[in-house]
């Protein structure tokens, strides 16, 4: 038949099989306020103000436990005992994302056969509280997200309450002292190590003290799945060492010839199943199954915090294609590119657009001249036409009056010049000639400029009408405060220099 303790290796070697192909390469993380256990670090980190986020603040696990408890003492093991049973409840709390503490309950009880014939078995009945310190193993890790197997170790200190008592062997109830090894006689077990324990406590109908309090140092090591968001489970060893020695947690003193034997000590092979308890919405899984690389790799891959300063590539000739594509490096200013930087050549004569006067040249009158016009020769039937002159089809336009003595633009003038603007933009053959008057003196003549200058540069940089397109004409006689618009299509020049600039009028 089967053994117990066999067939929970089966079990145990199945589970961890199980959750190896299940392990989770989940890497999802995020910052929320609503979960930050430090909401001034929080608000600083959100703001730049520092570049370490908050902790998250994690739930709890409440865990039960189960299974087999074998004192290491002086009777053989597994020589038809297996040991006693032994559970418990904990509660298990995060201080960071590897280190935990534990606090928990944990009770025992045993039968263990007797070390010969003539002496009975005996029975140890236990009761601990425990504080563990716990480090989990595998939570950071730079190749995976958050773990589904953690991997601990702990150690920690218990206070035990145990009573070692004789039970029934046959029909022979013994409540005597237990045996030590020694013919000369059967002296009582806690008299021999009273000063090992915090104290004795209790005294059986015999007179025998049979239950005591005592330190213990404990460590040990674990395993746990996880099977939801949730839900644990989980196999440990736990190994008690009382702090002082101890050598009758067996009911066995082993003392040949004077000489003590090695001290008694717990073992705890138990399963559990642990409950993350916690609202899920201000707080994330217990810290321990949280990876705290998935931040720094998500914020890696898609950046959702990081100031990432604007990609500034050098593009030399100002085309808008970075050097290290251009095939043109030194494209003319002004000159339509192609997506390789290449100036656009539409008829492919040699000549980019941008300097071409006959961008659609027909390939039987190349090769052309330096403007990219053709050498075909002009048809017969258009050599004696003549190109008929421009004409403008604008009526009258406005004068603009100024103030005596100034050369400021009234709200009244930029009304009038707004019109003529957009009279000039929808008659493109049209020019406008701009009059002042003023030639009496020196002061009249530089007043004179002024004020077509201050028209001309409103037109200009106001409205966008090019300069080229307006005909300079001032210092004539007349009316000094006046400036008038005169369409025409005649040619002329766009600016002269200020007769006298040192008397010229700002406004």
């Amino acid at each position: 038949m089967v053994s117990k303790k066999l067939k929970l290796l089966l079990a145990l070697v199945g589970l961890m099989q199980t959750a190896s192909f299940a392990q989770s390469t989940d890497a999802n993380w995020a910052y929320d306020s609503t979960k930050a256990s430090n909401k001034v670090q929080y608000n600083e980190f959100a703001n730049y103000q520092t570049p370490y986020p908050s902790k998250p603040r994690g739930m709890w696990e409440l865990s039960v436990n189960g299974g087999n408890a074998i004192i290491i003492g002086d009777r053989p093991m597994f020589n038809g005992y297996l040991g006693g049973i032994a559970g418990g409840v904990s509660a298990r709390f995060a201080f960071s994302h590897v280190f935990s503490a534990r606090l928990g309950y944990e009770a025992s009880e045993q039968k263990i056969p007797g070390y010969k014939t003539y002496i009975p078995f005996s029975a140890n009945t236990t009761h601990m509280v425990n504080l563990d310190l716990i480090a989990s193993l595998n939570t950071l890790s730079s190749y995976r997200g958050n773990p589904k197997v953690n991997y601990y170790v702990f150690v920690g200190y218990s206070l035990a309450a145990s009573q070692v008592s004789k039970g029934v062997e046959g029909n022979f109830k013994y409540n005597g002292p237990v045996y030590n090894g020694s013919s000369a006689g059967v002296p009582n077990l806690y008299a021999r190590d009273e000063n090992n324990f915090i104290k004795t406590f209790h005294s059986d109908y015999a007179g025998n003290d049979n239950q005591v309090l005592y330190h213990n140092l404990a460590f040990g090591a674990g395993i746990d799945f996880k099977v939801s968001s949730r839900v644990t489970l989980g196999v440990e060893e736990r190994i008690v060492a009382p702090l002082t020695g101890i050598d009758m947690l067996d009911g066995y003193i082993n003392q040949q010839g004077g000489v003590r034997g090695g001290n008694d000590k717990y073992a705890f092979s138990t399963a559990k199943i642990g409950f993350a308890l916690g609202n899920s919405k201000t707080h994330t899984a217990p810290l321990w199954w949280i990876n705290p690389n998935n931040y720094i790799y998500n914020e890696v891959a898609t950046p959702k915090h990081m100031k990432l300063p604007p990609v500034v590539l050098p593009d030399a000739d100002g085309d808008g294609v970075t050097d290290q594509f251009d095939m043109e490096p030194n494209t003319p200013a002004g000159c339509a590119v192609d997506s390789h930087g290449v100036s656009l050549d539409t008829d492919g004569d040699g000549v980019p657009d941008c300097r071409d006067k006959e961008k659609l040249t027909p390939q039987n009158c190349f090769p052309v001249n330096a403007d990219g016009v053709g050498t075909c020769p002009e048809p017969e039937c258009c050599k004696n036409m003549q190109v008929a002159p421009a004409t403008c089809s604008l009526g009258s336009l406005p004068s603009v009056q100024f103030k005596a003595g100034s050369a400021m633009l009234s709200t009244t003038a930029k009304s009038l010049l707004d019109n003529v603007a957009q009279q000039l933009m929808a008659n493109p053959n049209c020019k406008v000639k701009l009059v002042g008057y003023g030639a009496s003196d020196k002061k009249s003549q530089q007043l004179s400029w002024d004020h077509v200058n201050a028209i001309k540069t409103y037109l200009t940089e106001q409205k966008g009408i090019s300069e080229t397109r307006m005909i300079w004409s001032s210092g004539v006689e007349g009316n000094n405060t006046t400036v008038d618009l005169v369409p025409t299509t005649e040619d002329g020049p766009n600016t002269v220099p200020a007769p006298h600039p040192n008397l010229s009028k700002k406004g």
